[in-house]
């Protein structure tokens, strides 16, 4: 199947579209307005996304309360009308747009196609984000307990990739109990000993 934009349709964005269930309209209404910009639709991470000359843009996901437009470097985005939403504090480079309807998609569907069409500028310019080093992050003290007490630890733990350390501070980080903190510290020492990331296998 061939789009407006000249590029093919996803047989994986149509099945995911099938099983939806909750946002099924919405996701629709966003896919249409994706594919009529100059962008190549894909399906990566278990959802629908949009990438421009081999690079990622944009994606579109859902949540409970809401479904959304994952922008991959939304950082760099200019945002005039305010609309851009920083999902935790944590968050660097990727910003959303949420929507709870397709009445709403419709009626902004203008000005999301402005702030796509920037998106693929600035993939085509090359502008990268500029992240916080890891001694940036908070380290929990439920970790920071952990590394004090066991010398092993905190040796493998220094030892990791700075990505690799980010994704483990930002995993403890976004527990909002002591208990949930700790656990997943727990959870996760056998992994930092072996040298691997939160998502190696």
């Amino acid at each position: 199947m061939t789009d407006r934009s000249g590029g093919k349709t996803s047989p994986q964005v149509d099945a995911f579209l099938g099983r939806s269930g909750q946002w099924q309209k919405e996701y629709e209404a966003l896919r249409a307005i994706m594919l009529d910009l100059p962008l190549d639709e894909g399906f990566k991470w278990g959802k629908p996304c949009y990438a421009v000359e081999g690079r990622n843009v944009v994606l579109i996901h859902g949540f409970k309360a809401y479904c959304a437009l994952l922008f991959m470097k939304g950082a760099l985005l200019r945002d005039p009308d305010g609309i851009l939403v920083q999902q935790t504090a944590n968050t660097q480079a990727a910003r959303q747009i949420r929507f709870t309807s397709v009445p709403q998609i419709k009626a902004l569907e203008p000005v999301l196609k402005a702030y796509i069409n920037q998106a693929i500028e600035v993939e085509k310019a090359g502008l990268t984000v500029d992240f916080k080093d890891t001694e940036d992050f908070t380290v929990p003290q439920e970790f920071q307990d952990r590394l004090d007490a066991d010398p092993a630890v905190k040796a493998a733990f220094e030892s990791l990739t700075p990505g690799r350390q980010r994704g483990y501070l930002l995993h403890f980080s976004g527990a909002k109990q002591s208990r949930t903190r700790a656990s997943r510290v727990e959870q996760c020492v056998a992994r930092i000993l072996a040298g691997k990331g939160l998502s190696d296998r």
